[in-house]
């Protein structure tokens, strides 16, 4: 059998990954009013790491009160937290895989049930948003500069491989990124510079928790998909930044909120559809020395296989796929099974409070 380089040995940073397939983070809901996970979250880890993927990246986990974006989110807030968070990094080592959570503070895209009101650069109202929220004080831009700080020293203490910071799908970093969001004219805002003042702190003030060896990754944003927002030519020019700012990796996403611009396309039926934002990876890939991530709507080989051997991404990333199939690394490897078997229908989300995410598609299954 021909190795593809899909199953070749790969390193980001410091570690080493024993193949270019990552599971891309995704908002599992498998934790407690408090963001404890449950069992059910530490079994779904599990069920990823026999399955053969090269790194897991966990659904987002929330870094300050303030920036939890729903009901069931992770938290990684508190040092009370370390221990529940340590069991889903021991139970991945024990299936002899990798994880890294996936760090974030949801601001202006905060529920309603979760937080009594929302927080951003900028005071905003978008037709998108479920609410206005107001503009950020100094004092709190300081604050969940540290949040971010001190959660990602949390993920080192429970055992974590690295860590992997949001900043994409308008949350708050990207919100700070994108002048539809940040209207700011002091130090926080104003031309690119200025507006990725924000994410260049809270990769210092990371570093300086977790020290200089420590994997820390970003998922970004390049372009928001709105009128007044990010465009790619600025996207790629924070790119460019984020070997200098202290980062190992960094994975091509897009889109600020409303369907018009999601980051999540459904509909996938062709080779054609897939990896849908490869031309941004692509043009990335000018710019940086950083391995890159790509994710965005990956189901077959042949497709995984082409972005790598041209080198318009190092690591191939799936989350629906991973829903459907958490095997589907192994069958893929052992040349059992060459496409996913999702149909990207977007019924994973969880229906009522304790489902959890799972992929409920009346799939015909390629396999028993």
């Amino acid at each position: 059998m021909t190795m593809r380089m899909l199953f070749t040995p790969v390193r980001i940073g410091t570690l080493d990954l024993p193949n270019r397939l990552v599971r891309s983070a995704t908002a599992e809901r498998m934790a407690d009013f408090d963001g404890v996970p449950r069992s059910q979250l530490k079994t779904l880890y599990q069920e990823l790491a026999r399955g053969g993927v090269g790194l897991i990246i966990s659904g987002h986990m929330y870094v300050h009160p303030s920036g939890k974006c729903h009901r069931e989110m992770t938290g990684i807030y508190s040092d009370e937290l370390i221990p529940g968070l340590a069991k889903l990094a021991d139970a991945v080592h024990g299936e002899g895989g990798l994880i890294v959570p996936q760090i974030n503070h949801g601001g202006m895209q905060c529920s309603q049930e979760t937080v009594t009101e929302t927080i951003a650069p900028s005071a905003i109202d978008a037709s998108f948003l479920k609410r206005p929220a107001r503009e950020m004080t100094r004092g709190e831009i300081n604050q969940m500069i540290d949040a971010f700080a001190q959660a990602a020293r949390r993920a080192k203490e429970a055992g974590f491989d690295g860590v992997q910071i949001h900043g994409a799908h308008g949350y708050l970093i990207n919100q700070f990124l994108s002048p539809f969001v940040n209207k700011r004219t002091d130090a926080w805002g104003g031309d690119l510079a200025g507006r990725m003042h924000f994410l260049g702190a809270v990769c210092q003030t990371v570093r300086e928790q977790v020290g200089p060896d420590y994997p820390v990754l970003i998922k970004l944003g390049v372009a928001d998909g709105v009128e007044g927002g990010l465009i790619i030519e600025e996207g790629l020019q924070v790119v460019a930044a984020l070997e200098s700012m202290g980062f190992d990796g960094v994975e091509i996403s897009g889109g600020i909120g409303g369907k018009h611009s999601s980051s999540i396309r459904g509909g996938i039926r062709s080779e054609a559809d897939e990896a849908y934002f490869r031309q941004w990876a692509h043009e990335a890939r000018r710019v940086t020395r950083l391995p890159i991530l790509l994710v965005g709507g990956f189901r077959s080989l042949s497709v995984m296989e082409d972005v790598l051997t041209s080198g318009d991404a190092d690591f191939i990333s799936l989350s629906r796929p991973l829903i459907c199939e958490p095997d589907l690394p192994n069958r893929m490897r052992l040349g059992l099974q060459d496409r996913s078997s999702c149909i990207s229908a977007d019924r994973c989300w969880a229906e009522k409070e304790g489902d959890g995410i799972a992929c409920k598609c009346p799939l015909e299954k390629m396999h028993k």
